[in-house]
Formats: C-alpha cells, sequence, structure tokens
C-alpha cells in the first residue's frame, strides 16, 4: 500500500535556502572572495527557487543538464566571473563533503521501513538536527582545509649528503626555528634521534633555550642539503632525543631557509 506523503512547498523552498546559503558562505569564507551579503542571499534565493524546475518530469539528462545550470548561475550572481573555475569547482567540493555528512547522519538518526520521526506540523527532528549541525560542519571542515594548506605549503622532501650516505627526509619549514650557532651563525635542521647516525665525538654543541627548558644539541656540518634543487651548505644537522610531533615530518628546518624556498 502506497502511503501518500504531504509536501510542504514553504518549507522545502526554506530548506534550500538554507543549505545554498550555507555552502556559498563556505566558499566565500574559504575562498576569501568577500562577496557582497545580499549577493548571497539573492543567489540563495535563486537557488531555492529554482528547486521548483525539479518537481517537473523530465529525463535524467535533462534534470543534471539544469542542475548544473541553475549552480553555475548561482555562482554567477554570488561571485562573478572572478576566478570561475576554482570557485565552482570548491562549491561542488563542500557540496559533496556536506550531502554525505548529511546523508550519514539522517541515515543514523533513521530507521529502515520505520520511516522518519516527525513533530506534528511535519519537520522532522533529523531536518532540525542537520540544520543545527551542518554550518558547524562547513566551519570545521574549512578551518582543517585550511591548517592542511598552510602545512603542505610549509612542508617540503630534503636530501641530505654526509659522506658517503644520503638521506631523503620530508622537512616542516618552521618559523619558530631561529636556532643558530654561537660560531658561525649558521641554521640548524633539527632531527629526530633515529634519522641520521651523527658521530659524537666530531659533533658541534649548539645551545638552545625554550620556554620550559634549555639545553644542548649535538650538531654536525653535512656536506650538502638540497631543498627544491637548492643546494644549501651553510647549515648544521642537530639531533633531539624525542620524536617530533609536527604532521609526520622527520625534520624541522630553520625560519632562515624560508627566504629562499618561498
Amino acid at each position: 500500500m502506497v502511503i501518500p506523503m504531504k509536501i510542504y512547498l514553504d518549507l522545502v523552498l526554506f530548506i534550500n535556502f538554507f543549505f545554498d546559503f550555507i555552502l556559498l558562505f563556505g566558499v566565500n569564507i574559504f575562498l576569501k572572495k568577500r562577496a557582497k551579503l545580499y549577493r548571497l542571499i539573492i543567489s540563495s534565493v535563486f537557488g531555492s527557487i529554482s528547486i521548483l524546475f525539479l518537481f517537473i518530469k523530465i529525463n535524467s539528462i535533462s534534470l543534471f543538464i539544469l542542475k548544473l545550470i541553475i549552480s553555475i548561475i548561482m555562482i554567477l550572481i554570488a561571485f562573478g566571473l572572478n576566478n570561475f573555475k576554482k570557485t565552482y569547482l570548491y562549491f561542488y567540493i563542500l557540496s559533496i563533503f556536506l550531502g554525505g555528512v548529511m546523508y550519514l547522519i539522517n541515515d543514523t538518526f533513521s530507521y529502515k521501513n520505520k520511516g522518519i520521526v516527525f513533530f506534528s506540523n511535519g519537520l522532522s527532528i533529523n531536518l532540525i538536527v542537520m540544520m543545527i549541525i551542518s554550518p558547524i560542519i562547513i566551519y570545521f571542515y574549512i578551518k582543517e582545509k585550511k591548517e592542511l594548506k598552510s602545512i603542505n605549503q610549509n612542508t617540503y622532501i630534503i636530501d641530505i649528503y654526509i659522506k658517503n650516505n644520503k638521506y631523503s627526509l620530508t622537512g616542516y619549514l618552521d618559523t619558530g626555528n631561529t636556532l643558530k650557532d654561537p660560531y658561525k651563525n649558521r641554521p640548524v635542521i633539527i632531527i629526530s634521534n633515529n634519522k641520521i647516525n651523527i658521530d659524537i665525538e666530531k659533533s658541534i654543541l649548539v645551545p638552545y633555550e625554550t620556554i620550559t627548558s634549555t639545553g644542548i644539541i649535538r650538531c654536525i656540518k653535512p656536506d650538502k642539503v638540497i631543498i627544491n634543487n637548492i643546494e644549501f651548505n651553510n647549515c648544521l644537522i642537530g639531533k633531539i632525543n624525542k620524536k617530533l610531533k609536527l604532521n609526520d615530518s622527520d625534520c624541522i628546518l630553520p625560519n632562515k631557509f624560508k627566504e629562499e624556498l618561498c
């Protein structure tokens, strides 16, 4: 037996407006578009009204093309033609991400063959949960994406040559690493203890000082260090006895390298 379902048109329009606005606002923040609020609102209104076209009986290919056209117009209204391809790409990335999470939440709160729990006015608990959580999801997604972008921009593959040995490591450029030896003012690459063997008898002792402690790092002078085809000769390799916690990087590059790498 088919159970008739009521569709509240005003609710459908509001829901689509809300999610379209969240997506456009997320793209605006992530890409630093600085779009005017009224443009985001107008674009969201267009997107919510255009949802009515989806109730027209058309084949799947025509429906797909219609959705593409609608999303293109929405991007143009909100952000214009400036860097359109990148904006369009991130709009869909956020859409797919949020849609997947919303599906997971809806599936978790629903029970198979039991439908969705509704209030007396027909508004589902699932919908309220999704509307509350979706801005939070977008916020954390953008936050993590920015942090990942920052990490990737400051992570390098480095080749360290010591005598007849070559060590290929992943280095993170840390602006906070200003450690230099007091003798020749050479910057120090900080490496975990298990990455490179250092001859203790030929090591150079370099004092360091942090907020919580002071000490001495044993360093050696490598034959050369190559990063992005740039050769660094005037630097030291210093080892510490604990594992670095820098997004799986093997070593910390000194701030001095920033001038040539960036």
